[in-house]
Formats: structure tokens, sequence, C-alpha cells
């Protein structure tokens, strides 16, 4: 298939240029002024709109099976969902369960994926360390392209890693070229906190937020980079929520540690009352870890996107339907954590972030796709608008508008955490593989047509941990005569 986008102007993170583009296949052949259409070409006409890389989120959790049930939305429709909104690829997450063999777990997720509608990926998540783990890393790593693991310092008794396991792990990652990422909350603060407001008879979804203060997640957060400074290994930090997350990150990154933030379009956007919402199902929808946090900390996170200290923006999209939420309706600790997002993320951030003047397109692409592109070691195959990059692009005509509900999205979960929104900036046509998946509310998604993505080990900015490595290797004293 060849197509021919004409008359819009393509927007990287780096540039901006009045530009055709044509896709041959699943490339991208040429960007130029008036381009020529081969013979049988489809041309598309994007005069007056905007022609940019198609979105890449970096944190989802598609099928998850979590806190006695199974996320609603499955592999190919959150991947459709994220189509209509200009997501073309996804980075989920594989979790083994404790003592889980790593690689069976591998397969068990690739295994859902094979449904994908677009191109995904997977972090490996490490629960537990033993030298069954270590081998699993080495064989991730070399044969089937993972370059980042994930720690989790919360859930308690589930998944969470001690700090023995993240110093076994952090160093394995560091020698094998791969990122290390981490869920920065106090696991143990937080069961504490659960089980005292439990015993005060606070039951409802208040209890969430009341027992994951900021000070838990900040702690975790300056914890992990600690280790990873000690033990010179680049972090990545999902899902950033708080101004104290995002003040450790700063100091980091001002101390010339190789840090990385994310945050969710969630979090730049929603408060801490929805918890005090009347109606429990209302609250419990909006149960997830890092919970919602109060106002201050919502125009912090914009401060630090803007400012280059968080670098990529997510979902976390992990679904659960009101009858899922309902399992926790006596005890807050037992609401699966989760909500949506996948397919709103471009849309709130454009209308929030370049509609305000926090943004500039140019930084909408960049931390939309082309930074998660760029960290998780993917670009310029993904992440631009270039001659050889994957034909994956979306066609946005930045005076359009909608309004988000759950009525009319296309995600599987009967609740929108930005309900009744209108946002101005909307994705037309998605282009995924060089084939049109969406357009103009046109769905043309396909089961099983999403491709797994090897990312390669040591990235570019791994050249620096080397060599400070080098620059800082320990030495013995000779002390003669001893």
């Amino acid at each position: 298939m060849t197509l021919l986008i004409k008359g819009g102007t393509v927007v990287n993170a780096d540039f901006t240029l009045r530009a055709d583009v044509l896709i041959d296949g699943d490339k991208i052949t040429a960007v130029g002024p008036d381009l020529d259409a081969p013979t049988g070409a489809e041309v598309l006409d994007a005069g007056g709109a905007l022609v940019m890389p198609g979105g890449i989120d970096p944190h989802t959790h598609m099928e998850l099976p979590f806190m006695g049930t199974v996320a609603s939305e499955d592999f190919f429709s959150g991947t459709t969902a994220g189509a209509v909104g200009g997501t073309t690829m996804i980075i989920d997450f594989v979790i083994p369960s404790p003592r889980q063999d790593v690689m069976e777990a591998y397969h068990t997720w690739r295994g859902w994926a094979q449904k994908a509608a677009t191109d995904y990926s997977f972090h490996v998540a490490i629960t537990w360390w033993d030298e069954s783990v270590k081998a699993a890393m080495g064989t991730l790593t070399r044969d089937h392209g993972v370059n980042s693991f994930k720690h989790f310092m919360a859930y308690k008794g589930a998944i969470m890693c001690d700090d023995e396991v993240l110093v076994n792990s952090f160093t394995r990652a560091r020698d094998l070229g791969a990122i290390c990422t981490v869920h920065a909350e106090n696991g143990e603060l937080v069961a504490h906190l659960q089980k005292e407001l439990l015993a005060k008879g606070i039951t409802g979804p208040e209890g969430h937020p009341q027992s994951r203060p900021t000070a838990v997640e900040g702690e975790a957060a300056d914890r992990a980079i600690r280790i990873a400074q000690v033990l010179n290994v680049p972090l990545y930090i999902v899902h950033n929520s708080c101004i104290e997350s995002l003040q450790a990150i700063t100091r980091a990154r001002n101390d010339g540690q190789r840090v990385f933030g994310e945050v969710l379009a969630g979090h730049l956007l929603v408060d801490d009352s929805v918890y005090r919402h009347p109606d429990w199902d209302v609250a419990a929808h909006h149960v997830m870890s890092p919970p919602f946090r109060p106002k201050a900390n919502q125009e912090a996170l914009w401060r630090g996107l803007q400012a280059g200290m968080l670098q990529t923006t997510a979902t976390d999209h992990c679904c659960f339907c009101t009858p899922q939420k309902r399992m926790g309706h006596n005890n807050f600790t037992q609401i699966p954590n989760g909500t949506g997002g996948v397919e709103d993320r471009m849309h709130v951030l454009w209308h929030h972030g370049v509609n305000t003047g926090r943004l500039t397109p140019s930084e909408f692409v960049a931390i939309t796709s082309a930074n998660a592109a760029k960290i998780f070691n993917i670009y310029p195959r993904k992440g631009v608008v270039a001659v050889g990059a994957d034909a994956d692009v979306v066609i946005w005509d930045p005076a359009r508008q909608r309004t988000i509900s759950k009525n009319t999205h296309h995600q599987n979960i009967d609740y929108n955490i930005f309900e009744g929104m209108t946002v101005t900036g909307v994705n037309t046509t998605t282009i995924s593989q060089g084939r049109v998946v969406y357009h103009d509310g046109d769905i043309r998604t396909v089961r099983g047509a999403g491709r797994y993505v090897n990312r390669p080990t040591f990235p570019s900015y791994f050249d620096a941990v080397k060599r400070v490595a080098e620059v800082n290797a320990p030495s013995a004293v000779d002390r003669m005569g001893v």
C-alpha cells in the first residue's frame, strides 16, 4: 500500500515543516513539499492539519490479573481505543507472580498480546530474586528485545520489591544495558496506614489517598534514586504524582544523574476531591496508585514537564468496571486499582498543554512519543516523521472539538475520569504500519495486526554511564611493606 499525505504541516519534536509525507508499505519514504502521488497511491488531504508521529504510551496494563480479577481491557480493544486517540504503540508490563518463572510469565503475556491491533512491547517486572531470575533477565535482553525492568516498591505481601531485590536487579540490569523502572511508593508505610485507617472505621474510597500520602511516594522515589546512584544505573520513575517525587528527580538530574520521569495525563488534571464524591462508585472509579493528589501538585507537575524534569506522559491504562470496583465496597484496600485513558491522553494533553501555552506542538510530540522512543531505544524507528521511520502517523486537526464521555469512548470500561471534558484539538486519522486504522470516526483496526517491537539494549546514554564507571572505578592503595 502507498499513501500520500498532502498539504499538512509536519510536527516533530525538533522541527516543524510544511511538507507532504509519502508512505510505501510500512515505512515513510519521503517528506517534502509538493510530492507527486505515485500511480495507485491513496491520497489523504491534510490541508490545515498537523501531521505528527503516532503516540507511544509507555505505561499500560491490558488484561492484567490483579487483586482477584482481570482488567476489562484486552490487547485488541485497548490498542484499538488507543488508535482512535492517536496512539500507535504501547509498552505494557509482564508481571510475574511471586516465585513464578519469569520466562513463563513473559510467554503468557506474549500470547495474550497476539490480538493487539497496533505495535507493542513489554517491560518485565522483577517481583522476586534468585539465580533463575538473573538468568531470565539475560535471556530477555539477548533473545527477546526487552531493555527495561520494572520494580514495584508498593503492594506488600504480593509483588513488592525490598531493597535486596532492588540492588540485585539494578546491578544485573546495568550490566545488561537495560534501564530500571520503579513504581515509587513505600509499601511498608502504605500497609501500616491501611491497617490504622481500617481500625478507625474508614472503609470507603476516601481511605485510599489517606493511606498513600505524598510522603510515601517521595521517600520511595528518593530511595530508588540513591540506590541507582550508588550502582550507576539509569532509572525511570513511572507515574510521578506529587511534588515530593518531582523534587527528588529534579535534585538527581541537577546532580547529573541519569534519571527520567513519567507523568500520567490523569495526575496532571484530576485532584483528590474525587475521593470525597458522595457517590461511592464515582469515588471508587478513581482508586489508582499513586492516587490523585491535592491541586497544588498538578501545577507543579506541569512545570516539571515544561522544564524537562519529566520527559514522558502515559496513562497507566488499567480498566476495571463498576462491578469489579465494588469488590471493595466494605474495604478500600480491596478496590481494584486502576483507571482508563489510553484513548484520551493525547487529546487532553493537547487541550490543556498546547492550547494553554504550557507546551509547543513540538514539545507535545516530545512528551507523547519522541522522548519515550529515545529513552527505550526505538528512535528513530518510532517517534518521528522522517524517511526510514515506521509509518505510524496521525493527522491532527487543532481546531476540531470533541466531548469525552463513557457513552462514546471506545475503551472497555463503564466510566471515564475525563467525563464531560470538551477538548479542542482532535486526532482525525491514524496510520499504523502504513495502513489507515482510523479515519474520521471509521475504525479499521485488525485483530492481531500489531507487531511485537524489539528494543535493543545499551541506548546511547549508556555511553555516559560507562564513562562514569571508568572515571570513578574503585582502586586499592598499595602500602609498601604491609
